[in-house]
């Protein structure tokens, strides 16, 4: 049976970025079969500017509640490929992208999803890939992205990243990305409950580094400014991938991770551990994160026991 694509690509208030991501598309050595853009009701200058386009494989979906999660889904309703292809606006797909996406699925009818390396661009310059682990979540729940610079062959993974990634829609039926994780804009780990969802039907989900979007970084227009400390995004941070992880999660695996979580943690949602190295450098701002975890994890844990009645 002969594939259809469909490239989702939310975006707002991001015009000249969303040009470049469209000009990618339009160089696709394998052309998609549906650009679907999914655009804010709010954001009249984006609207306009895809009104202007003449292009019949270009569809633009208008999504009257904020956030990533809601925008994503519309994106799912009104698309119609087998293949849904996910990509951010501030990324520009490489010629091959989606030849190479199409090409693992045909090759394994177990793969129900495919991503790749987004090359982040940072003042200029493209950071170098470097890892051989990509996509990983170690059984005691420590998750290891590394999806920007990764190196090697295509192997499978336990999440993708959205800035790269794609979905068999068979793999993906009766799924939607959680409303229940927070945030504003970015809503941060949605890939990660999606990505373990899919695992959790019994499909595979591979990485491949040749698989290349270029990413260039642009503005958010919510409380998660990427490098920048925001305590609401800090919260939310903890908050969904405590959620993200104990929905998907054994008994065995729950207990292991909450133990994780507050014992040692992450850099991002730090336990008593990470706290401790960190307070010298950052001081208050370490016991601030240290509080702000807790606090995530414990709103994580509380979404999750609610979400089985």
């Amino acid at each position: 049976m002969k594939m259809t694509i469909s490239v989702i690509i939310p975006t707002y208030q991001r015009v000249e970025v969303l040009l470049h991501c469209l000009e990618g598309l339009r160089q696709q050595r394998r052309q998609a079969d549906e650009i679907v853009v999914v655009v804010r009701d709010t954001d009249v200058e984006t609207r306009r500017f895809i009104e202007k386009i003449e292009d019949e494989n270009l569809v633009m979906v208008v999504v009257v509640r904020g956030g990533m999660i809601a925008a994503l889904n519309c994106g799912i309703q009104n698309s119609t490929g087998s293949i849904l292809a996910f990509t951010d606006d501030d990324t520009v797909p490489h010629p091959d992208w989606l030849e190479q996406l199409e090409h693992h699925y045909q090759s394994d009818a177990r793969v129900g999803g495919v991503g790749g390396r987004d090359v982040v661009h940072i003042r200029g310059t493209a950071i170098e890939p470097m890892k051989s682990q990509v996509g990983i979540i170690k059984p005691y729940g420590r998750i290891i992205g590394n999806h920007h610079i990764g190196m090697g062959n295509p192997r499978e993974v336990d999440v993708l990243k959205g800035a790269n990634m794609s979905f068999r829609r068979q793999a993906i039926a009766g799924l939607w990305f959680d409303e229940r994780l927070k945030g504003s804009g970015a809503q941060v780990h949605n890939e990660l409950e999606f990505s373990r969802a899919v695992k959790a039907k019994g499909w595979k989900l591979i990485y491949d580094p040749q698989v290349c979007v270029d990413h260039f970084p642009a503005e958010r227009f919510d409380e998660d400014q990427r490098n920048s400390f925001n305590e609401t995004a800090f919260f939310n941070m903890a908050h969904n991938e405590t959620y993200a992880m104990l929905k998907h999660a054994s008994l065995s695996r729950r207990v292991l991770y909450l133990l994780w979580v507050a014992a040692v943690g992450s850099k991002s949602s730090p336990g008593l551990l990470q706290c401790l190295r960190m307070l010298p450098e950052q001081r208050y701002v370490a016991l601030k994160k240290g509080k702000l975890s807790i606090k995530g994890r414990w709103g994580g844990w509380k979404t999750w026991r609610g979400s089985l009645d």
